[in-house]
Formats: structure tokens, sequence, C-alpha cells
């Protein structure tokens, strides 16, 4: 391959010299076309684990899906550890390079080599490859690939940490390519049947990672309606994007998936955000999927007749009074802020690293108009900043806010584990926060006493074992170490010139 320029940028290079790099080496309409799906805030962007996460976890959760990671060796380590971590059971493929293979090619070639040998008809129905930073870089051509092999699709994407601000985002990377394959297919002629597709059943097709027992509680609410559900996004096998495609509506609940919804609507079906969350998002909710499914009103009224007085007494039944805080990456952080706020608690802020589109307006809309700060594409620090001055019952974030806030001794949940690993839409959403709630604001008292029992120990300036008093610093110390830290400082720059 003599058409990869010799430029290569290093993992360290910075944001800037990456993106740069990308585009001297072809890259610079892939780089487009993630800042235009995935814009970053004013600040860099929000703290997140590796982005590429989010398209690992997308393939390995498929059946008959292979994946293939190109990128350093670091990276591609503590990528399958964490997929692992989670569950991910099944290998995951890894094309090392060096210098010399980057930038003659030959890692493009293995590259091709790994797919080809992948490619099993009998064990797969696609290979997925992810370049990570250094390969994108570095303008590795993953679209020079095979479309197919034998029968097997070929997914070809770029995914790097400069290029894509979280990994929740680059899960929308993956769906929304496949789903993009999907539909080219399906255009050009008869497509598998999907497994578990009903006859004559219109279907809505739910975007976004939910809690197992969610689909099922959505598909009660639909049935009224005269609807089911269609396959879900991120799908579990192949055919099932045929499915999601045959649906009559798409219905955005996890807002970021703009590639995704991008293929919906190239194949002719509306999209409907926010989602049937409490009595009033509920009744929206119903309200949009039944104008765009050109569902009759008799349907309509029969549906939020069944399903709003069940959500209402649960509610009443599970009443929330506590001031709260909400932040995370799941992309449903105004989804529970509403809930919480209808089962009666106070959320004077909601801070989500995802971006703000037109899925979320609603639910934006509705929270300011009752006093809530969203933030879009939250750092930590502005989460922390908001923690610190409302000083809630309880601060739902991610684990360094989560940590934060026991040191201050608010109480506090991990979003991700405790509260998306928990059903949030219909009756069983209104009665799911509640509990928790209760429980870790009782303890907040027991924090209070724990913080003042420990003061000033294990912080840095009594971390440690054996000291009986608070340790005092030498006379100077301070003084001395700035002036080294200074004199190193100007000794890297002099050489760096």
């Amino acid at each position: 391959m003599d058409t990869l320029p010799p430029t290569t940028a290093g993992c360290h290079g910075g944001r800037e010299t990456m993106l740069e790099a990308a585009r001297a080496a072809g890259k610079g309409e892939a780089m487009a076309r993630l800042a235009e799906d995935y814009p970053r805030g004013p600040h860099d962007q929000p703290q997140s684990m590796c982005p590429a996460f989010g398209s690992l976890r997308v393939g390995l959760r498929m059946r008959r899906v292979a994946t293939i990671l190109s990128g350093s060796a670091c990276c591609v380590y503590g990528l399958t550890f964490t997929s692992h971590f989670y569950g991910a059971r099944r290998s995951v493929g890894y094309v090392p390079f060096n210098s010399e293979t980057l930038v003659t090619g030959k890692l493009f070639e293995d590259i091709r080599d790994a797919v080809h040998q992948t490619a099993n008809p009998d064990e797969h129905d696609a290979v997925v490859v992810i370049n990570l930073c250094v390969p994108t870089a570095s303008g590795v051509p993953l679209e020079l690939l095979p479309k197919t092999i034998g029968g097997v699709r070929v997914i070809g994407i770029d995914v790097p940490g400069f290029g894509v601000p979280t990994h929740a985002e680059a899960k929308d990377v993956l769906a929304g390519a496949m789903l993009r394959t999907a539909r080219l297919e399906a255009e050009a002629g008869p497509v598998a049947r999907p497994r578990e597709m009903q006859e004559g059943l219109r279907g809505v097709s739910l975007i976004g990672e939910l809690f197992p027992a969610d689909p099922p509680g959505i598909a009660a609410l639909l049935a009224p309606l005269g609807l089911g559900l269609a396959p879900q996004l991120p799908a579990r096998e192949w055919r099932d994007l045929y499915g999601a495609l045959d649906s009559v509506v798409a219905a955005a609940v996890h807002p970021f998936y703009v590639a995704t919804v991008r293929e919906f609507r190239a194949a002719g079906r509306p999209v409907v955000g926010s989602a049937p969350v409490g009595v009033e998002g509920t009744a929206a909710w119903l309200e949009a999927i039944a104008g765009a499914a050109g569902v009759e009103a008799a349907r309509l009224d029969d549906a939020k007749a069944r399903a709003l007085p069940a959500i209402r007494a649960a509610l009443a039944a599970n009443p929330i009074q506590a001031r709260v805080t909400v932040s995370g990456y799941e992309g449903s952080e105004l989804l529970v802020a509403r809930l919480l706020i209808e089962a009666g608690a106070e959320v004077p802020y909601v801070g989500t690293a995802c971006p703000r589109t037109e899925w979320s307006a609603a639910d934006r809309d509705w929270l300011a108009a009752r006093g809530t700060h969203v933030q879009y594409r939250a750092s930590l620090e502005q989460d922390m900043a908001a923690m610190k001055d409302v000083r809630p019952d309880l601060a739902l974030g991610t684990t360094p806010l989560v940590q934060k806030a026991k040191e201050l001794g608010i109480p506090a949940l991990y979003f991700t584990n405790m509260v998306s690993a928990r059903p949030l839409f219909g009756p069983a959403g209104a009665a799911s926060l509640a509990g928790i709630v209760a429980a870790q604001t009782r303890g907040r008292e027991r924090f209070g006493r724990m913080v003042s029992f420990f003061d000033g120990v294990g912080t840095p300036d009594g971390a440690g074992y054996g000291f009986r008093e608070r340790p005092v610093d030498p006379p100077g110390f301070r003084e001395r170490q700035r002036k080294l830290r200074a004199a190193k400082a100007k000794a890297e720059e002099a050489v760096g010139t």
C-alpha cells in the first residue's frame, strides 16, 4: 500500500496533532463526519473511558459477529480487559504493528489477511474492524477492505479518542454503520427473516441499551395502540437489523444515536424522542408514537387510560422527599431526573456527558420549566461544583463524583450500576427509584458522623499509617519543592528547543 503517507502521529501527540495527522493521511472526510455527529462542548471533551469501548461492546454483544482491533498494544490490552470485565465471553482479535508496518502500508495488508482468516460463514455473519487512535491518525484505509468475504460482511470503522468524545457515542458509530449496511442489503433484495418477527404486527424499534425489564414494560404500553416491539438497537444479531428497519416508528430513547437515526430516516421511518417516563412523559410519548404511526384517537385514549392511572398510583405510593443531583454518561440522565421530580424530589442539576440533540429537547424543556439546570457535555469539574453548591441529600453520578461526595458526607450512588440497572419506564419505573433514594438519604447522619470522626485522616497532608498527630512540613520544604519543579520545567524546555 504505497498510497499511505509516511507521516504518523504518536499516542501522546495531543488531540489537535492527531487530528491534523488524520486529515493529512486522507481521513479528513471521516473526521468531519465524526465532528458533525458528535460535537464537543466548550471544553475539550468529558472524562470517559476509551471511547472505542462503546463500539467494541456493541459488536461483542451480537451473535455471530467477530471483532478485530487495530491500535497500540496498551490500548488493546485495556479494551480487552474491560470487555471481559463486562462479560464479553469471546475473543477479541488484534493486529499488532510497529513503525515500519504502519508507514509502509504493511499494517493494512496484515488487517486484510486477518479479516480473510476470520471471515468464516459457518461461524460469522459479520467481521468488525475498529481503528483506534494511531491507525486512524496514520490513515489506515479500512474502507478499502472487501465489503463481503464468502458472504460474511466486513464493517470497518474509525473510533479514535480524538474524534469521538465518549464511549456512549461510540456505540452509535458501529450501530449506525451496521444499520446502513443492512439497509442497503434490504433495498437490494430479499433478506433473512428476523428470528422473533411477528407477522402483521406493526412495530416500534427502541434505540438505546435498556434495562432488560424495560422493553416488555414498553410493549405493554404499546399494545393498546395496536403496536408491538420491533428488534431493539444496538441489535443482538444481524437479522435483527432488518426487523428494526421494518418498524413503523423508531424511538430514540437514548438521544445520542445520531448515525442510527440517520439510517432510519433514510429508510423512511419517523423517529420520536424522549421516553415513557412518569405520568407526563408517558402521556407525551404515547401521543408522539401514535401520531407518527397514524394510530386513531380512540386507541390512544385507551392506551393512556390503561397506563397513566397505574403510573400515577405507583408514584403516589413511592414519594421521594429529597434534593438530588444527577450526572452520568449513559444518556438517560434527563429521563431519570424527570422521574425523580414527578415522584416529588427536587432536582436542581442534571449533568450528562452526551451532547445536546433534538431527541432530548422535550426532556430539556420539561426540566428547565421546573428550575433544573441541564448541563450537556458536563465535565467532572462541573458536576463536582454543582454538587458542592447544592449540597444535595443524594448525589447520583460517576465513580469519582461518588467518591468525592462521600468524602464530604453526602450520600451518593454510582449512576451506571445502581440507577441504570433498574427499570425506568411505566409503573415499574415509577416505583424503582424511591427505595434506593430513601435508603441512601437515611444514611446522611451516619456519613456526617464518619466525616467528623475521621477529620484530617487519610487526606493528602495526613495520609499513611503510623502518624499520632498531623504531619508538619519541615521549614521551607514546599518552597524548595516549588523551585525544583520550576528548574526541571526550565531544563526540559531548553532541551526541547
